[in-house]
């Protein structure tokens, strides 16, 4: 990744980023749908990532097309 995009990356703390990983990998839905990735985040218990999707919502979707760093 060319130091200009990754400048423009999303930063969160490691947690975030594992959480968001672990819906990404498990294939359940389009990780832009990022209502359905709240629904699945509170089944899984990551209520720290909701709560942050929730009040992020425009860092979350940039994180997804340019990708996440963590703080």
């Amino acid at each position: 990744m060319t130091g200009e995009v990754a400048r423009h990356r999303v930063m969160v703390t490691q947690k975030i980023l594992d959480e968001i990983t672990e819906i990404r990998d498990s294939g359940q839905t389009n990780m832009l749908a990022h209502q359905e990735v709240m629904v699945i985040a509170d089944s899984l218990g990551f209520f720290e990532l909701v709560c942050w999707i929730e009040e992020n919502p425009k860092e979350y979707r940039g994180g997804v097309l340019r990708g996440f760093r963590v703080e």
